[in-house]
């Protein structure tokens, strides 16, 4: 047991207890923390990370666990510890001054601040020596010349609020063809042999794929079908997806897909689930299908909680067998391991998963990834397609058992509301799909949880959740995808109750967040304490933008609640984002997405009557992105079901733009309309 102890030993963030023991006083970030800094005139060091984060635990241990350190960090400065993924507001904030200042970022983020918390130096990882030179140089410079630091800050927090400076676009209307310019310049970048862009390392940016798809249906695109079919299958074929347990790490470190950096985090999965579901529509190739099951195992198997909720992520090191914590330890084999554990099996799986020189990583080690299909593989071997499938099965079932007794991946099993709901939206999508039972319930299971748990008495949500407690104020994205998960569940349901939940969450939203001068919602409620700036999210990234979110929920409700001010909100808030598309078209994919919406046809589709669930299955089976859903078994006062109910009858109603055709029974018809 270590000898030392600081107060973030009251937290409940794994990330902040594992930092708990170090000889660094480390304090969370509260306002006592940053009272203390100017109290005793003293610079802030913010270290900003998470649970999962490699090189987070790197630093730690050269530098946090180091006492020489520690005693430089303690006595010129007042140490803050801060997960990112329970205080993103704050990360936001210091990773836009780290990108002013060094045209880049990453995490572990490290900030030095003077102690009203304005910024004044950044940096990620830095081994122990160059981190104790910076921070002596730093502390010396704050009692020689504490003036010139003062001057930097102001014009870096300037500079920083200058990066929120969104303006009001008074356009008269929007602009379809963003989206076909957008498109040109976006395919220039496109890696047509391994897929996704040409970069490296690769992120998977399922919000991206979602959206091309989309666009290439709608548009007839084939060219880019066969560029998203392709990336779709060699990111599922590669090394980033856990062919034995299921499920994605984070992002590719080369460019084939293989060597992934193995932490596994709940919202890649959630939204990787929506993509390949919808791709299994459209194409109805089994091995997506394939994806989403294993994908979805695993989430329920290793990141679901017995009340429904869902953890955060898994770590991407883990003790190997001489008890030395490497990355991917858990999830990669040597040959020597395999042959002994597959016997005859081993050449057929070597060839299958490639333990080979295209397969090999490093250390004598093999990463899992495929390159062929199941047919040249079993004319190879001179078996049918169902006796290869079954010998890998064989070969899979093994290798999963073994691995089971290895040291596990630390769990991060906190849980968000942000993440949660867009896993929640993931089993929806797939329920969807596949109309497995199994995938609503877990869904509603975790709708029930936000309701007992995350909403609060006042009908605001909190962000986080671990032990039994809520703790922290809710941010825009928990709003924004709670709401998105709640009219996934009534367009699976036909349960108004999730539609007013979502129309009661909209109402906070605008009480809180927005302003009406920009048209935009702020990240953080008017409700918390406000910090050296107050931002817009607007960028989609990774994981889609609040903004962009809340626009497409607004374009949806606006239909379902024929409620003026959200269709006016909605498109006024494309119009802003409209000119800032066309020279990065990646960074704004769910907008591209809202673009569709009101540049081509978008329909109701509406189902009345008895047998309302089972037609709207029966459209399910097509790939239809352009439509809403809505439905009921009775009469219902809704402005797109009202005076719609005949008894003993179930009819099919679709409208453009307040304007709908003949109503039918028949699917088919509807698919004339559509497609």
């Amino acid at each position: 047991m270590s000898k030392y102890n600081n107060l973030l030993k009251n937290e409940s963030s794994p990330y902040l207890l594992q930092h708990a023991e170090n000889p660094v006083d480390w304090h969370p970030w509260n306002d006592a923390v940053l009272q203390q800094a100017k109290k005793e005139n003293k610079l802030l060091l913010i270290s900003i990370g998470y649970s999962a984060c490699h090189w987070c635990h790197v630093m730690a241990h050269e530098s946090f666990e180091d006492e020489a350190t520690a005693k430089l960090m303690n006595e010129h400065f007042v140490n803050i510890k801060i997960d990112r993924e329970e205080r993103p507001d704050v990360d936001q904030i210091y990773m836009n001054a780290l990108q002013l200042m060094t045209g880049r970022g990453g995490w572990p983020l490290n900030i030095i601040a003077l102690p009203d918390a304005r910024p004044i130096w950044g940096g990620t990882y830095l081994p122990k020596r160059q981190w104790n030179g910076v921070l002596q140089q730093l502390a010396d410079l704050y009692k020689t010349d504490p003036e010139k630091m003062r001057e930097y800050a102001e014009k870096l927090t300037h500079g920083i609020q200058e990066m929120e400076a969104l303006v009001k676009k008074e356009t008269t209307g929007l602009n379809a063809q963003v989206l076909e310019k957008s498109l040109l310049k976006w395919k220039t970048r496109f890696d047509k042999k391994m897929g996704g862009t040409q970069q490296v390392p690769k992120f998977m940016m399922p919000n991206n794929y979602r959206f091309l798809l989309r666009y290439a249906f709608q548009t007839k695109d084939q060219n880019l079908k066969k560029f998203i079919f392709n990336t779709l299958g060699k990111i599922s074929f590669g090394g980033v997806f856990d062919h034995l347990g299921g499920g994605f790490s984070r992002y590719s470190t080369d460019a084939k897909w293989h060597v992934p950096h193995f932490e596994k985090m709940l919202y890649d999965n959630a939204q990787l689930v929506s993509l390949y579901s919808d791709a299994f529509l459209a194409t109805q190739n089994p091995w997506y299908k394939n994806v989403v099951f294993k994908t979805l195992d695993f989430v329920k198997r290793e990141l679901t909680a017995e009340n429904g909720a869902f953890y955060s992520a898994l770590d991407a090191d883990s003790k190997n067998e001489n008890g030395e914590l490497k990355e991917g330890a858990y999830y990669v084999w040597n040959k020597t391991e395999l042959k002994s554990i597959l016997k005859e099996n081993f050449d057929v799986f070597a060839e299958y998963y490639n333990v080979n020189d295209y397969g090999f990583w490093e250390d004598n080690n093999y990463v899992l990834i495929r390159k062929e299909t199941n047919s040249v593989i079993a004319e190879k071997f001179s078996l049918s397609i169902k006796e290869l499938e079954q010998t890998i099965s064989i070969c899979e079932k093994k290798l999963f058992k073994k691995r089971a007794l290895r040291n596990r991946p630390g769990l991060d099993d906190k849980s968000l509301t942000s993440w949660n709901a867009m896993m929640a939206k993931a089993f929806l999508d797939a329920y969807r799909v596949f109309q497995n039972e199994d995938y609503l319930k877990t869904a509603l299971k975790n709708a029930q949880w936000i309701i007992d748990c995350q909403i609060k008495p006042d009908g605001s949500l909190f962000h986080n959740y671990k032990n039994g407690k809520s703790t922290i104020n809710a941010y825009l994205d928990d709003y924004a995808f709670t709401i998105e998960a709640f009219i996934s569940l009534y367009e699976n349901t036909f349960d108004e109750n999730w539609l007013h939940r979502a129309d009661q969450l909209t109402n906070v939203v605008f009480e809180n967040f927005f302003n009406p001068e920009k048209s935009f919602f702020f990240y953080t409620s008017k409700k918390d304490k406000s910090l050296i700036s107050r931002t817009f999210e607007y960028q989609d990234n990774v994981i889609p933008s609040s903004n962009s979110t809340m626009a497409k929920n607004l374009f949806l409700l606006s239909h379902y609640f024929e409620n003026k001010f959200y269709r006016e909100t909605s498109e006024q808030m494309l119009k802003n984002i409209q000119p800032q598309i066309e020279n990065y078209p990646e960074a704004y994919s769910n907008w591209l997405d809202l673009l569709l919406n009101f540049a081509h046809n978008f329909y109701e589709i509406v189902f009345v009557g008895k047998k309302a669930l089972e037609k709207s299955s029966e459209l399910n089976h097509f790939y239809l992105p352009q439509k809403l859903i809505a439905g009921s078994f009775e009469k219902s006062k809704m402005p797109l079901l009202k005076n719609r109910f005949k008894k003993g009858e179930t009819w099919i109603y679709s409208c453009l733009e307040n304007a709908c055709k003949t109503p039918t029974k028949n699917i088919d018809e509807i698919l004339k309309q559509l497609i």
